[in-house]
């Protein structure tokens, strides 16, 4: 069954719609059925929904009805933008339309914070309520065990409250960062963040081999130094350097999201060109790859510019605990 509420909190949520199954949306929405809620899934690839309705207990392929999602009380979505977002609801496949007042909308996909505000507002209209929760991640394909990180915006604090249970059943940990557009906010921040280190340690990776250094050694030293980021410890180390390119984040999302970066920079009156140099050096290297490529082989549009083919990692190894063990210690030391 799925999670009670007492002490006066919402009553506990029994059906949940779920819209949009890719390479997240896909683990994310698995986790729930096994939470004991029913789910509607739906997405542009069949197969992935007749998988899912096949695999999962409980689960429901949707049918094109709106109406199948009536009794729905929170439907979640993970689509590739806001915008997408907006059609899905409100569009051809008009699924608000099927929604009874009150159903609150949860989505994680990761979208402009003024695109989720707008969106709030035209909802509202329909007496739906709109809830931002963009996922990011401890490591990759946390999403599969339900341990990823969500960063919830909502201006209600009871429609926080009656989707959490169903946000706990994704993600390790929650963060109510404030009001709607809030959770949007953090998130490309987040991206912008690990954009900027991923273009610095590519700059790094073929300058330092044209100078003599290993592409593998480079990483191990950036992981017991202060050079460390999320790409060394787990994308690049094991997708990049490998040339695997699978870490299940794609080169286009993240262009995509330094565009969102750029548009709230802007909006917060702050002067700063790291977002779009990012996302030039970012764009420049997917046209060198398919549009659907992995974000890791950005490393190939690096290779071309500098004329250097970087040095492969046949395989990859753990991490040694005793590294970590050596960071936690100097990380709470006193004073």
């Amino acid at each position: 069954m799925p999670p009670s509420q007492t002490n006066g909190q919402p009553p506990a949520v029994k059906n949940v719609g779920y819209i949009g199954l890719g390479n997240a949306g896909f683990s994310m929405a698995s986790n729930i059925p096994k939470s004991g809620y029913s789910l509607i899934v739906h997405d542009v690839d069949a197969a992935k929904v007749r998988k899912a309705a096949s695999e999962w207990p409980n689960t429901t392929a949707w049918n094109g009805d709106p109406q199948q999602f009536r009794d729905c009380e929170v439907v979640v979505t993970m689509l590739p933008q806001g915008k997408i977002v907006r059609e899905v609801l409100l569009g051809k496949e008009n699924i608000a339309s099927g929604l009874k007042p009150g159903t609150i909308i949860v989505d994680t996909s990761s979208s402009s914070p003024f695109d989720t505000q707008a969106l709030g507002k035209e909802l509202a209209q329909h007496q739906l309520q709109l809830v931002d929760s963009p996922i990011t991640q401890t490591y990759m394909h946390a999403t599969d065990a339900g341990e990823s990180t969500l960063m919830v915006g909502s201006d209600s604090r009871e429609a926080f409250q009656k989707v959490e249970p169903i946000l706990r059943c994704m993600a390790g940990y929650i963060f109510h960062m404030g009001g709607l557009g809030k959770g949007h906010a953090m998130k490309t921040l987040n991206n912008y963040i690990m954009a900027s280190s991923i273009c610095a340690l590519a700059d790094s990776l073929v300058t330092g081999q044209k100078y003599g250094l290993d592409p593998q050694q480079m990483i191990d030293v950036l992981n017991v130094g202060t050079g460390v980021n999320f790409p060394t410890m787990d994308t690049f180390r094991r997708d990049g350097i490998t040339a695997r390119y699978n870490s299940g984040f794609g080169l286009a999302l993240l262009v995509k999201d330094l565009g969102i970066t750029e548009e709230f920079m802007k909006y917060n009156k702050f002067e700063t060109e790291l977002p779009g140099l990012a996302k030039r050096y970012l764009g420049d290297a997917l046209k060198e790859v398919e549009p659907m490529a992995d974000h890791t082989k950005a490393l190939v549009g690096w290779e071309k510019r500098s004329g250097v083919q970087l040095k492969r990692t046949k395989s990859v190894s753990d991490i040694p605990q005793k590294d970590f063990d050596h960071r936690l210690k100097g990380l709470n030391r006193e004073g």
